[in-house]
C-alpha cells in the first residue's frame, strides 16, 4: 500500500496550491479519502473528505469556499485545490484512506496514510 503526496510548496498569502495524492497497493474506490494538516505545536485536524465516489465530501470550517477535495478513481488520485491560501494554512499536510464511511473526521480511524507534503504560505 502506498501513498503518496505530492505539490506542496511555498507560497505567498492569497496565492493558491494543488496537492495531489497517488494511491497504490489497495481497491481505491473501496475507501473514502482524506486530507489532514498538522502544523506546529497543533494536532493533526481534517481539512477535507470525500467519499468513495466522490458523491459526498466534508470540509473544516476554517478551508471552507476556499479549498475543493476531488478524486478520480480511474487514475486511482485525490487532490486538494488550495486557494486564498492564508498563514493559518501552513502545515504539512497528508492524504489518508478511510475503510469506514464513519468518523471520518477522526484520524486514528484512517488506514492507510501518506508521508506528508509541506505547505508554507508567508505573510
Amino acid at each position: 500500500v502506498q501513498l503518496q503526496a505530492f505539490g506542496g510548496g511555498l507560497v505567498q498569502t492569497g496565492g493558491s496550491l494543488r496537492l495531489s495524492c497517488a494511491a497504490s497497493g489497495f481497491i481505491f474506490t473501496a475507501y473514502g479519502m482524506g486530507w489532514f494538516r498538522q502544523a506546529p505545536g497543533k494536532e493533526r485536524e481534517l481539512v477535507a473528505h470525500i467519499s468513495r465516489y466522490g458523491g459526498y465530501t466534508n470540509y473544516a470550517d476554517s478551508v471552507k469556499g476556499r479549498f475543493t477535495i476531488a478524486r478520480d478513481n480511474a487514475k486511482n488520485t485525490v487532490s486538494l485545490q488550495m486557494n486564498s491560501l492564508k498563514a493559518e494554512d501552513t502545515a504539512v499536510y497528508y492524504c489518508a484512506a478511510i475503510s469506514r464511511s464513519s468518523g471520518v473526521t477522526i484520524d486514528r480511524l484512517y488506514d492507510y496514510w501518506g508521508q506528508g507534503t509541506q505547505v508554507t504560505v508567508s505573510s
